[in-house]
């Protein structure tokens, strides 16, 4: 109730849909097809976890925006991965709660790749085994490649400009090309792209040989 009472006081944001668990969520988003869904990951039943790889899966015009405890929590990296845009503490202020929400909406990821990288090192046994590397990243030219490898570093676009000598829009502009590429929702997903297909190791963050 406190959300929404914050949510609607802003003149861009509408509230369409309220649900109590995962499933009556799941249900909820078919039927009102949201821009953002701001979903628990701890619930009876069908957990959000669970909920927002559905949602994801069949709605790819709805980003999700997980809420958890603390900002390490091993169910926030389990959002992340199942196609969650971003994470929110739930003691969150009204600012952070909107910015979070708005930075979803426009297609931006509301947690740092730098945070993701440091949840991926915590959580990483959960993830699994190494894949076919050069397959994973056959769509993208050398260039592309480095600037993956860069953003699962946890690089922002200014200091991969500064480490490859480019021009932040170039940067931008490659950083756009390996999302689509790549069917990757936002830079968090691509830094656990980067660790799961073992183009950065989960120790160090360093590159490793992608051939």
């Amino acid at each position: 109730m406190g959300f929404r009472m914050v949510l609607e006081a802003q003149p861009d944001l509408e509230v369409v849909g309220e649900a109590s668990d995962g499933s009556e969520a799941i249900e909820l988003a078919r039927r009102t097809r949201p821009d953002v869904v701001l979903m628990d990951v701890r619930m009876p039943g069908t957990d959000g976890i669970t909920a927002t790889a559905e949602i994801t899966a069949e709605l790819p015009e709805t980003r999700v925006l997980v809420l958890t405890t603390f900002d390490l929590d091993e169910y926030a990296f389990g959002g992340l991965r199942a196609g969650a845009s971003g994470f929110l503490l739930k003691d969150a202020r009204p600012d952070e709660l909107l910015a979070a929400i708005r930075a979803v909406a426009a297609g931006d990821a509301a947690v740092s790749p730098r945070v993701t990288r440091r949840m991926i090192e915590l959580f990483g046994a959960q993830l699994p085994g190494e894949r076919e590397r050069a397959d994973a990243a056959a769509a993208l030219t050398p260039r592309e490649r480095e600037i993956l490898v860069a953003i699962g570093r946890g690089l922002s676009n200014t200091e991969i400009a500064a480490e490859l000598f480019l021009t932040e829009s170039t940067v931008k502009t490659h950083v756009g090309r390996v999302l689509a590429k790549l069917g990757l929702r936002d830079r968090v997903h691509a830094v656990i792209f980067a660790y799961e297909h073992g183009l950065v190791t989960g120790t160090q963050g360093s590159a490793k040989s992608a051939s």
